[in-house]
């Protein structure tokens, strides 16, 4: 039976040795740092019912077994980009060329290890789906019926920030996927009990959003989406993002300490 080990030993290697992890016309741009962390939660762990309260997801949240009635485990995993995608985008106002391929191109990268992930898992005789790459799938508004995001808060990674960015050990500027399976994993048990826990409020990211969405009560969506889509994608389509909030700040690259206020 696959260990949580051997998951991530696999995945590690499929990341270093796969292709779409470089951007030959880019110089041979590296999108991901090698090492990726990963969480465990129970698939029956109730903070997933908890998110169809309206006030965190809502009613629309699909719980873990309603996607796999086998469902025994969700696998979350961050990919954190490499250390040239990142200090590329310290520049103000408009994100740089290297972070849009890592957003755009970086996310194939993602696409092809959650798939990898399933692949290994049947083969050892597991069941095993990725929530974000299944028909069901559905993004209604800002949010969808299945969060990255939350997937990572539930197995231990991280908690959440003002701009709505969650910050891991190995800070925010990154990418989350994840993997619901009948494999029963050992859990990893939460660090934190606040959802905001390892944000320090310090309110560097306000400064460094072009579309100034981000204030001391959290992230405006509208604003921030009509930058990313309205104004970047509009000039470099089909690639788009910015990710400003989560590099040049004190949790790019960790878990922040006390704010100097």
């Amino acid at each position: 039976m696959l260990k949580l080990e051997d998951i991530v030993r696999v995945s590690e290697d499929y990341v270093k040795a796969s292709s779409l992890n470089f951007v030959e016309e880019m110089e041979n741009l590296q999108l991901w740092e090698n090492t990726i962390l990963f969480g465990v939660a129970s698939a029956d762990d109730p903070i997933f019912e908890d998110y169809k309260k309206p006030e965190i997801i809502g009613p629309h949240h699909i719980s873990p077994k309603e996607w796999m009635p086998e469902a025994q485990s969700v696998i979350s995993f961050f990919l954190h980009y490499s250390d040239r995608v990142r200090k590329t985008n310290y520049s103000p106002d408009y994100p740089s060329t290297e972070w849009l391929y890592g957003r755009i191109e970086g996310d194939y990268v993602n696409i092809a290890l959650r798939k990898y992930i399933c692949e290994t898992l049947i083969e050892s005789g597991e069941k095993a789906i990725s929530p974000s790459d299944d028909p069901r799938w559905l993004r209604l508004g800002f949010n969808s019926n299945w969060s990255e995001r939350h997937a990572a808060y539930a197995a231990g990674l991280g908690t959440f920030s003002l701009s709505r960015h969650l910050i891991t050990k190995k800070g925010s500027a990154g990418r989350f996927g994840s993997i619901i399976t009948s494999a029963k994993l050992e859990p990893i048990k939460r660090p934190y009990t606040d959802p905001f826990e390892y944000c320090n409020k310090c309110g560097a990211c306000f400064p460094r959003c072009p579309a100034q969405a981000i204030t001391e009560k959290g992230k405006e969506q509208e604003p921030c989406s009509h930058f990313v889509h309205g104004i970047v994608e509009v000039e470099n389509a089909p690639r788009f993002g910015c990710g400003k909030c989560t590099t040049k700040v004190p949790c790019e690259n960790g878990i922040p300490g006390p704010a100097n206020k």
